[in-house]
């Protein structure tokens, strides 16, 4: 790699940031702070991002030519989400460094090779079997058994993309059902994991192989949706270390310069298990903001820069709640809460399931 492309990117210089979303937005929010600009690149100028950068960009992630103007005004890239398209990403590499890279990149956007990677790492994950027609799917249930989960290998979040299997399941319906195609690269089969808790820890790691983490967070889902994170988790303080050992390992060896959030499950036996990882800032993050010296998103902005990492240290325990769908709809409760720390993302149309925003509640700082 061009040496340059490993150089401190200096306070006062742009940030580029692929997707508009929440997570771009609040990614803004921390580099103005630090004294850097933000062009975002996204697919519309409604988007929570894009409503408060500096710069943006409105195209198709496979439009070369706003790719490449784009880059040009530019001194370093982060993504928001995944599902960037892996040939812009490393079109845009030629000509600016992009943190997350495209080699990491095509691992994490797709579950199969996510899975195939942290396995050959000796890290526990679930059962797992590649699915890449739907032809494959019968000896791959009768191979893992029910119950199972079928997931698309990419595309997929939020629970979409995903079909639990049952003994009884109709096969050919729960392919159709997951939306798998080879659009997505077909699907993988995972054992169903019987857990006593959902954990997650989120690492940095900067230019020079610095790396720090956020203690570990318990996470509650709803129609697999995140709705609430605790800070830090109900958990021994063995299997917290060994979850900060895990997230420091896969972040070292994927070899990421920015942030990755590592989901996980805590089985009823006490084992820890991966169950994805996130490249990117992450939902179970945004406790951090207050919580915390410095948020995930100054992290990350720190990381991609070459900055000092400064410490992840938290100040306060923590509870953030996900403002879902329509109840964005009681932001009188949580503005007239003396205690919420309130964080709405600006979006318009209030569907279900849709984060529209969340608060954050602190707590005094528990020994664990």
């Amino acid at each position: 790699m061009n040496n340059n492309f490993l150089k401190e990117i200096e306070p006062g210089s742009i940030i580029g940031i692929l997707g508009g979303g929440q997570l771009g937005r609040m990614t803004v929010e921390a580099a103005s702070k630090l004294g850097y600009q933000c062009h975002v690149f996204c697919q519309s100028e409604e988007e929570p991002a894009a409503q408060i950068s500096r710069k943006v960009t409105v195209a198709s992630f496979e439009d070369q030519k706003s790719l490449e103007s784009f880059a040009s005004s530019i001194d370093i890239v982060t993504l928001e989400f995944e599902n960037i398209p892996l040939d812009s990403v490393k079109f845009i590499e030629s000509f600016v460094p992009v943190r997350p890279n495209s080699k990491i990149l095509s691992i994490v956007q797709n579950r199969i090779n996510e899975k195939k990677f942290i396995s050959n790492l000796n890290i526990k994950t679930a059962p797992f079997i590649e699915v890449p027609e739907k032809s494959f799917l019968f000896e791959a249930a009768a191979q893992i058994g029910a119950p199972a989960v079928l997931k698309t290998a990419s595309m997929g979040y939020d629970g979409k993309g995903q079909v639990l299997i049952n003994k009884n399941t109709d096969l050919e319906l729960a392919w159709e059902e997951s939306g798998a195609s080879p659009k997505t690269n077909g699907a993988i089969l995972e054992g169903f994991i019987s857990f006593k808790k959902e954990i997650s820890v989120i690492a940095g790691r900067s230019t020079d192989g610095s790396v720090t983490s956020y203690v570990p967070v318990e996470n509650f889902h709803v129609d697999h949706i995140l709705d609430q994170t605790l800070a830090p988790a109900n958990i021994t303080h063995k299997q917290s270390i060994q979850a900060i050992e895990i997230a420091h390992q896969l972040i070292i060896e994927l070899d990421v310069v920015g942030l990755l959030a590592v989901e996980m499950f805590i089985n009823t036996g006490g084992d820890i298990l991966v169950n994805e990882v996130a490249a990117r800032p992450h939902n179970s993050g945004h406790w951090t903001i207050e919580a915390c010296n410095i948020s995930q998103f100054e992290l990350l902005v720190r990381a991609i820069c070459g900055l000092p990492l400064g410490s992840t240290e938290r100040n306060s325990d923590a509870r953030m709640k996900n403002l879902l769908g329509e109840e964005i709809n009681r932001y009188h409760d949580f503005l007239t809460d003396p205690s919420a720390h309130v964080h709405f993302y600006g979006k318009s149309e209030a569907k279900s399931g849709r984060k529209m925003g969340h608060v954050n509640w602190l707590s005094p700082k528990s020994i664990k």
